[in-house]
């Protein structure tokens, strides 16, 4: 079984999971999409557990990659700020899904403990990252930014969430220039 097949279910599990959640990652519906027999998928992945797991860390890890790439091209922090909802967007205009985390949070009260880990990994990393470019302004506590660092990462997945229900991507715009003026996504 080739790197290549790995990846493949990987990313067939993540559309999956960003489509329908963690009961949406399926053996046999990824195998079909894939092209290869569903016990294939065990050579890589001992459980539905260990896929939906590494298929949360994928995400996570990508993500966090990502936002450090918007920092360091961003001639601010209020630019990397006001960019940071662009990952969310994203998966909007992907076929209207949702943040893969989002998604599985709404589910953790079934998850497996290994799955739980990851997405909980993704919200410490958005925190993290927000925290930390709040804190380039200068003045503030850093349990200060946290909270802060919180309310604009529920705040954005929660848009998110809002304009997939509603088929409109450009509703996510406009809430997020929404917490612009009202400051909940300050312009430092």
């Amino acid at each position: 079984m080739s790197v290549n097949a790995r990846e493949a279910i990987l990313a067939e599990a993540k559309c999956a999971a960003q489509k329908h959640g963690y009961n949406g990652i399926n053996f046999r519906s990824i195998a079909s999409k894939v092209g290869i027999k569903n016990a294939s998928i065990y050579y890589h992945f001992a459980s539905k557990a260990s896929l939906g797991a590494a298929v949360a860390n994928r995400y996570w890890q990508d993500t966090a990659q990502h936002l450090e790439t918007i920092r360091s091209t961003s001639a601010s922090a209020g630019e990397a700020l006001k960019r940071y909802p662009a990952i969310f967007r994203k998966s909007l205009e992907d076929d209207n899904r949702l943040c893969l985390s989002s998604f599985m949070a709404a589910e953790y009260e079934d998850l497996p403990q290994e799955v739980k880990v990851e997405v909980q990994a993704f919200v410490d990393a958005n925190v993290a990252w927000l925290s930390h470019v709040l804190s380039e302004k200068g003045t503030g506590s850093s349990e200060a930014y946290k909270k802060q660092a919180l309310a604009i990462y529920t705040a954005v997945a929660g848009a998110q969430l809002i304009a997939r229900t509603c088929q409109n991507p450009e509703m996510f715009d406009d809430l997020m220039a929404t917490y612009q003026q009202t400051g909940l996504i300050p312009i430092i």
